[in-house]
């Protein structure tokens, strides 16, 4: 018996020394990253460090963070963030976040977000080139507003980027359930007045492969570029709104698309009436446009209903047979 205890006295003593070895690594590295960032230039801040969660886990939470980049105008606070992650792999980390308000602030522009149980998940595979299993960010009931108005809220959040069985793909996804566009948004897009206060539905699904991995040289190289995007899934229900879209574009090395978009739209003439009202279809452009797509929903027999394409071709967009301009450079920086 006396054996049997020293030996659970030798195993305790040295895992307590791993624990608090291990604890102070990882406090170390997150406090080193903000000392980093101030000799960036940076504000990078916070009131104090603690860790716990002792013998399974480290706890690391940093009270009063506050980040600023006076280079892009952009700045953070909150009351805390917290780390946590288990006490034999540190590869699996956890954010979370205070429930308390936090700043998030564009030069003069300052919106306070509101979030419960918003945390970020991040999870590596043990090695040293730390290549990326999944990463996530969800939240209960959550807002954005700014001084005056509410920007956006809904009542769930999830986003996931997680790795298949090949290991330079990834399964992409994002949902938020309860969506509702704030009084500035709605007023923006003249028409969204009539419609409900929540979407039915907003989310997306799709597979993204790319040139590399996603692991620690995403960082200290350059970021892993697409090669291939299959969108499985895009869906948007907002009242009598409906939008879905799916299909595969393959991206060569300069970033350029190739492929095809398949997009159904149901009460096109509004989403139209809307994207002019929030500025992004020109008022001369409204009536062509409207004239183009009525006769190409007249051709499905639902003159409420569009199936079109975006075609994507020789760094050119079109939708069905109307071009739009150049497409989007996919490139990752």
């Amino acid at each position: 018996m006396r054996g049997l205890i020293r030996v659970v006295i030798f195993i305790t003593a040295i895992w307590s020394a791993y624990w608090f070895v291990a604890g102070y690594g990882l406090r170390n590295a997150i406090t080193t990253w903000f000392d980093n960032q101030q000799e960036r230039g940076w504000l990078a801040d916070f009131s104090d460090v603690a860790t716990a969660g002792y013998p399974f886990s480290h706890v690391t939470r940093l009270n009063s963070p506050a980040l600023a980049d006076p280079v892009n105008g952009t700045a953070w606070s909150a009351d805390w963030i917290e780390f946590q992650s288990p006490a034999i792999w540190p590869g699996r980390q956890v954010l979370r976040f205070a429930e308390t308000p936090q700043l998030l602030s564009y030069f003069d522009q300052t919106s306070t977000i509101v979030a419960a149980d918003l945390q970020a998940e991040l999870q590596l595979q043990p090695g040293v080139a730390l290549v990326l299993e999944k990463m996530s960010l969800t939240a209960g009931p959550w807002s954005v507003a700014n001084v005056a108005d509410l920007l956006a809220a809904g009542t769930t959040l999830g986003l996931v980027m997680e790795q298949t069985e090949n290991p330079q793909a990834y399964a992409i996804s994002a949902r938020i359930d309860g969506f509702s566009p704030g009084d500035d948004l709605r007023a923006m897009m003249h028409s969204a007045t009539t419609l409900p206060q929540t979407f039915d539905a907003l989310e997306m699904d799709m597979v993204a492969t790319f040139d590399k991995p996603w692991d620690r040289s995403a960082l200290e190289q350059s970021r892993p570029q697409p090669t291939r995007i299959d969108l499985r899934l895009a869906e948007m229900k907002w009242g009598a709104l409906r939008l879905f879209a799916a299909g595969e574009l393959d991206v060569d090395d300069q970033g350029i698309p190739t492929g095809e978009i398949s997009i159904k739209a149901e009460n096109w003439r509004e989403m139209v009436a809307m994207a002019n009202a929030a500025g992004a279809l020109p008022d001369q452009a409204v009536d062509p446009v409207t004239r183009a797509l009525k006769f190409m929903a007249g051709l499905g027999g639902n003159p409420d209903a569009l199936d079109l394409q975006l075609n994507f071709r020789e760094g050119y967009v079109a939708l069905g047979p109307l071009p739009l301009g150049p497409a989007p450079r996919l490139i990752l920086r």
